[in-house]
């Protein structure tokens, strides 16, 4: 017989996963403990096998409660979106578009593109928060984000992607460092001297790492800070040189002892893509900041 789930025990259920403990999710939840046991069992009772264990950490879901935990999170993000939508749409609005994109993007056309789309369709709501490209990517899959902007190389299996805007990765130098004067310079010259890394983890020293290891060579940065502009001014003191994107680096050019060198790599020049679930999972108004988007960058590059 088919079990029918109710938002409520859903949230319970992934409360107790993402606390350790039915204690801490009962009072998140604002419930008591002996009535999250109870939901519990009874979910167990309903789907046939075991989702949740304790532990020496705690209580965690199993296998199939990891894999029941995110088909909850997926309903859970589709009924709030499917709230959210009508609210808006009861208030004359278009619902409320989620787009999640990188750093870099948001450092360069993506804000104007939208203000341009918004323009063109006053009655649309976005929401735009940066996030890791892994990060999107897992939040558009389970329904938690309608658009992610992040590069091509991401794994966007089961997901539609239409291109956007490229960016270039560049050396950035002082004006004092020895590749100065150079018109342009490969990826691998650059290990010689000393790097400044800009978000450590990030999918673009993952890259870079990994161009490094290619070249036979090692990527140990000397500093490593959390932004771009901190990367500028790092540089400008002569510790070191940054690979970043070209179009970021605008504010600073002007402000800064520093040049902007070329890489002559092949990869430099980086694709991004828009992507999404497909239908049905994709509202008009998600479609419409879609192809904004893509037809922005077509433009550009025409």
């Amino acid at each position: 017989m088919r079990t029918d789930f109710d938002p409520v025990t859903l949230r319970l259920f992934l409360a107790v996963c993402e606390e350790g403990s039915i204690t801490k999710a009962a009072d998140r939840m604002s419930i008591v403990p002996s009535a999250v046991s109870k939901r519990m069992a009874a979910l167990e009772d309903d789907v046939g096998i075991v989702l949740l264990q304790r532990g020496a950490g705690g209580m965690g879901p199993t296998e199939a409660g990891q894999a029941f935990a995110s088909q909850a999170r997926e309903v859970l993000a589709g009924m709030d979106r499917m709230h959210a939508t009508m609210h808006d749409m009861a208030t004359g609005g278009a619902g409320t578009v989620r787009i999640l994109a990188s750093l870099a993007a948001l450092s360069h056309r993506l804000p104007a593109d939208i203000a341009a789309l918004l323009r063109k369709h006053p009655a649309l709501k976005l929401s735009l928060r940066e996030a890791s490209s892994t990060e999107m990517v897992r939040q558009v899959k389970e329904g938690a984000a309608d658009l992610a902007v992040c590069w091509d190389v991401a794994d966007l299996t089961g997901l539609r992607a239409v291109p956007y805007r490229p960016d270039h990765a560049c050396a950035l130098v002082s004006r004092a460092h020895p590749l100065s004067r150079r018109k342009s310079v490969p990826f691998a010259e650059t290990l010689g001297y000393d790097h400044v890394s800009a978000m450590p983890g990030s999918m673009m020293e993952t890259m870079l790492r990994r161009h490094a290891a290619v070249a036979g060579k090692t990527l140990l940065p000397r500093i490593e800070v959390e932004s771009f502009e901190g990367v500028a001014h790092v540089v400008a003191a002569d510790l070191g040189i940054g690979i970043l994107p070209r179009e970021v680096l605008r504010p600073w050019v002007d402000a800064l002892p520093i040049r902007v060198i070329p890489l002559s790599d092949e990869w430099a020049t980086r694709r991004f893509v828009v992507c999404f679930r497909t239908d049905p999972y994709l509202s008009r108004a998600a479609q419409i900041v879609a192809e904004g988007l893509r037809l922005a960058a077509t433009i550009a590059a025409e």
